[in-house]
């Protein structure tokens, strides 16, 4: 590292400006990664650009700031602006309160000796004589916390960038943490360089224009991985997201919000009748999440934020609201399932939860919405050969079909089909309206019941998210009620989230546990499902992947795969 005595940040400055001129991308890139070489180093140098240097310097105040980047032939072309970043960290750091931190950044350009201009990005801590900010100075000077290196990358195609992160940690750097700034619209990541890496910083920085915020986080969390502390506590946290997103669709932020342009605190706090100190508070955490966004103007709705619009397509505002209401309470009750085997839900509200909500209109018509919510897991399903090949006139039988949402799809995309749908009485009514609405109701039928009413003489039944609510035995009893019910040229098909054999991570192992917590189900591994099938009479035939980790598992008679 570039070290130097408390007296000596013009030399650190020169010498910061000496290496700025002397490096270029394709030189730089090798000494912080040892190793690189060859096509993989034409890769790197092809995407992104050495950009800067970056340093923090001391002066007691700003005529010994200009004499200090004068000496080393730096013309600012405009005054330092508060640096809120490196202040934050200082203060983090040393324990200060940031008010007494007057940190500013330069950023002046460098002619270099390849002919192309960089920059020198100044961090300015003003240290007047006599403070008790010379052991911060002192610490800093010997530490190099803000000393870095950084490149840009100019077109940040999601595959290029996390193929850049890839070969920085292939040639041994590893994440150091990074953000999205919204005032400049930019995201950065930060990486350490190895032990032997040649160049005399560790710290390297990747800027990419524009939010890429799926990609920033999973760099995070590697980050993380290296502090325990940080992500366990992270993690402890996550009720706070859950009522977050709770609060934020109960008092229909989203939907005060315009999807086009920020709004500002003052009309967003009046416009949903909230206390604007505590949403401001509120905001700021929706926008760590990626939410919302901040800009000068205000706050703005993100990609994520508009599904919690209650007009929004495949708008998740249900959800929210049941995970963060009756689901949310019973988890309270997660320690007790586990230990007795007895249903948190039921303890917290007396009764399953079917029955609950059918006792209350608004929350049985919030749940049906919240199963419609997940819906974009039904996307590619109209696609499904057993539907495509489907005869004139055949019909789909959607068995505990909710409001109708799957089999509206269906009938959509196929309009020589004819749909019926079996749900409970109250639903049916539901799921009338939703159909009617989709001009479906020449080609449907509706049969109030339970799973023992399966109708015989549909072509295709449709068992959609419903094992899952359930133990093997009444997944059993479920099955043979439709075996009972199907000839043996019709199909079944099960859509479940199916745990991987493999342990990897999937939405399967977390809604099993919700399953085990809210409903007394569970989620299932594919064999086991066959399985079940197989004790009802019938046989797994083929399993296709779905979106949000779902599965659409195609069942025959057993005996009759092959006619």
């Amino acid at each position: 590292m570039i070290t130097a005595s408390a007296d000596g940040d013009t030399s650190r400055l020169r010498a910061t400006v000496d290496f700025v001129k002397e490096q270029d991308t394709a030189t730089l890139l090798p000494l912080l990664l040892p190793g690189l070489d060859g096509p993989e180093l034409r890769s790197l140098v092809e995407h992104c650009e050495f950009r800067h240097a970056a340093l923090l310097v001391f002066p007691p105040g700003e005529a010994e700031l200009d004499a200090m980047l004068a000496d080393c032939g730096l013309v600012a072309d405009t005054p330092p602006r508060p640096s809120v970043v490196v202040r934050e960290r200082l203060a983090v750091r040393h324990k200060r309160s940031a008010a007494e931190l007057d940190v500013g950044i330069l950023r002046p350009g460098v002619e270099c000796l390849d002919g192309e201009r960089r920059m020198v990005e100044v961090f300015a801590l003003t240290v007047p004589p006599g403070s008790d900010l010379d052991t911060v100075a002192a610490h800093e000077r010997e530490r190099q916390h803000e000393a870095h290196v950084a490149f840009e990358v100019e077109a940040p195609d999601p595959l290029v960038l996390r193929g850049l992160c890839a070969a920085f940690g292939q040639y041994g750097a590893t994440p150091g943490g990074g953000g999205y700034n919204p005032h400049e619209n930019g995201t950065v990541f930060y990486f350490t360089a190895p032990a032997e890496a040649k160049a005399p910083y560790r710290r390297v920085e990747l800027y990419v224009p524009g939010g890429h915020r799926d990609i920033l986080a999973a760099h995070l969390d590697e980050h993380r991985g290296n502090h325990p502390a940080e992500t366990l506590l992270r993690l402890l946290t996550g009720a706070w997201t859950t009522q977050a997103l709770a609060a934020f669709a109960r008092l229909e932020v989203a939907d005060a919000m315009d999807g086009e342009r920020s709004v500002g605190l003052a009309e967003l706090a009046h416009e949903v009748g909230a206390f604007e100190p505590n949403l401001a508070t509120l905001l700021r955490y929706l926008t760590m999440l990626g939410v919302v966004g901040e800009d000068r103007d205000g706050f703005r709705l993100t990609d994520t934020g508009r599904l919690l619009r209650a007009d929004a397509e495949g708008s998740m505002r249900s959800l929210a609201l049941m995970y963060g209401g009756p689901f949310y309470e019973s988890f309270a009750g997660l320690g007790d399932t586990v230990r007795t085997g007895r249903v948190a839900f039921e303890q917290r509200f007396g009764e399953n939860h079917f029955d609950h909500f059918a006792r209350d209109p608004e929350l049985a018509e919030l749940f049906d919405r919240s199963m419609a919510a997940g819906s974009r897991m039904f996307d590619p399903l109209p696609a499904h050969p057993v539907l495509t090949g489907a005869a004139e006139g055949a019909t789909v039988v959607d068995i505990a079909g909710g409001s109708g949402e799957l089999l509206s799809r269906i009938l959509s995309a196929h309009p020589r089909l004819h749909g019926l749908l079996l749900e409970r009485p109250h639903t049916v009514e539901a799921a009338r309206v939703l159909l009617g609405a989709a001009g479906h109701a020449a080609r449907c039928a509706f049969q109030a019941g339970d799973f023992a009413d399966v109708p015989a003489g549909g072509d295709v039944y449709v068992l959609s998210r419903v094992l899952h609510d359930w133990d093997d035995d009444r997944c059993r009893e479920i099955l043979r009620h439709c075996a009972r019910a199907m000839s043996d040229t019709a199909d079944l098909l099960v859509v479940e989230r199916v745990l991987p054999a493999d342990g990897s991570a999937s939405l399967a192992t977390a809604w099993d546990l919700h399953m085990m917590c809210n409903v007394g189900g569970r989620e299932r591994r594919a064999d086991h499902y066959a399985r079940l099938f197989a004790d009802a009479g019938l046989t797994l035939v083929g399993r296709a992947p779905l979106p949000l980790d779902g599965n659409v598992l195609h069942v025959r008679r057993a005996g009759t795969v092959n006619t």
